[in-house]
């Protein structure tokens, strides 16, 4: 079972405990066009001094569904994903976040609790900053503003376009096709053939479950999937080689 961490003193924990401190922001090779922290110079800057820095190990938990939200997380290195549980106990991922993520915005902004369940695939690290802190950042930047709404936009877009391929995709192979391309585009980067590499994260039970098969029914259809020369899994690496065609799936 995932170790759930406390907002004060496990960040200061994990802080003492962390691997090398990382470079400043400016100077991070994962930054990327469209991403919260592609921000200007002298933003940057601000962001930085605002924010602290915290390792999480492999499947740890960083914060639970249901918790007080009063920190955001930007994700600088590594992999979550993000779960949500019913009332009954069943859960679902909802998605899969990478590098560039800027975690618990929704549930900051209305004051309240997490919706959802964050824990960490790889080893990974965040830069946390309270919720007055990003408020007040958010004052003083309009730029800033604008990468807010368009990460909360962003994550509108990622859940709704789970939640039709779960709803209105009849068959199985519709549905992981669609779930591939889904997480190429979430953590993954593309090329300028077109083709997408995305590292596979999750077991074959999770993909299972994302896109409500049965884990032997996923294994069949990747099989064939490679089959066809539609994708390529070597090394724990996924490559899309025809993403228009598992998209077009139905």
């Amino acid at each position: 079972m995932a170790e759930v961490l406390t907002l004060a003193e496990d960040q200061l924990r994990l802080k003492n405990t962390a691997e090398p401190a990382l470079a400043g922001c400016a100077a991070c090779f994962h930054r990327r066009p469209g991403w919260f922290c592609f921000l200007s110079s002298a933003v940057l800057a601000d962001l930085e001094l605002a924010t602290s820095t915290i390792h999480l190990p492999t499947r740890t938990t960083l914060f639970a569904q249901g918790q007080e939200a009063r920190c955001l997380y930007l994700l600088c290195d590594g992999y979550l994903k993000l779960t949500a549980r019913s009332s009954g106990g069943r859960e679902i991922i909802v998605r899969v976040a990478g590098p560039g993520s800027l975690l618990g915005l929704y549930a900051a902004f209305q004051h309240c609790v997490y919706e959802v369940s964050a824990e960490s695939l790889t080893a990974a690290h965040l830069r946390p900053i309270e919720r007055n802190r990003f408020v007040n950042f958010l004052r003083n930047h309009k730029e800033a503003q604008r990468r807010a709404v368009e990460g909360v936009c962003q994550e509108y877009a990622s859940v709704l376009q789970h939640a039709c391929c779960i709803g209105v995709v009849e068959t199985v192979a519709a549905r992981l096709g669609h779930l591939l391309v889904e997480l190429a585009q979430q953590i993954g980067e593309q090329d300028e053939k077109g083709e997408f590499r995305f590292p596979l994260l999750l077991t074959r039970e999770e993909i299972a479950s994302m896109a409500c098969a049965t884990r032997e029914t996923v294994t069949r259809v990747l099989i064939k999937f490679r089959h066809d020369g539609w994708i390529s899994i070597e090394d724990e690496l996924v490559t899309i080689h025809e993403p228009a065609r598992l998209q077009a799936l139905k």
